[in-house]
């Protein structure tokens, strides 16, 4: 009997309030598609400062994953991050209650920085290897920065998921 294949690990350093990364969103599922459980999608934080709401939305997003909705969470805020600018936490918690999360956790996790230390820690070790912008990936040792353009992307990371997976098999 031999040992299951590791899934390859794919890294998407993302900004919940940035619009480059609602459309790396449709990427990274139809790479999940592609891949299925061969594929491990990680989504790691990267809050800008240009964007008023982003470290909150990127604690949001953690506490909608301790709550077993984390994916979900992120597609529904980046789905209105053009509202996100205007109407900021209560945004982040009205999406929490609309995918059936409990609504005042998430709203204690934002005032009590519960899930601040992920964030933190997400945000450093992306400046530690040279992230700059959203999105940007690391895929089998190789960061590719789609913040100023995404085009090809995609297609790159398959082969290099294509590449670790016919080397572990």
């Amino acid at each position: 009997m031999t040992d299951p294949v590791p899934p390859v690990v794919l890294d998407v350093w993302c900004e919940l309030q940035c619009p480059d990364c609602r459309t790396a969103l449709t990427d990274v599922d139809a790479l999940r598609a592609r891949f299925g459980d061969s594929l491990a999608v990680q989504l790691r934080h990267f809050p800008m400062e240009k964007h008023k709401y982003a470290l909150a939305a990127a604690q949001a997003y953690e506490e909608a994953y301790a709550q077993g909705r984390g994916p979900e969470y992120a597609a529904a805020v980046l789905a209105r991050t053009g509202e996100l600018e205007r109407r900021g936490e209560a945004l982040l918690v009205e999406v929490a209650a609309g995918l059936g999360l409990d609504a005042e956790e998430m709203d204690t996790a934002l005032i009590d920085g519960r899930h601040l230390l992920v964030v933190d820690s997400d945000e450093a070790e992306g400046r530690a290897i040279g992230v700059k912008g959203t999105p940007a990936y690391l895929v089998g040792g190789e960061l590719l920065d789609g913040s100023k353009d995404q085009s090809g992307l995609r297609e790159r990371i398959a082969e290099i998921v294509e590449q670790r997976l016919s080397v572990n098999n």
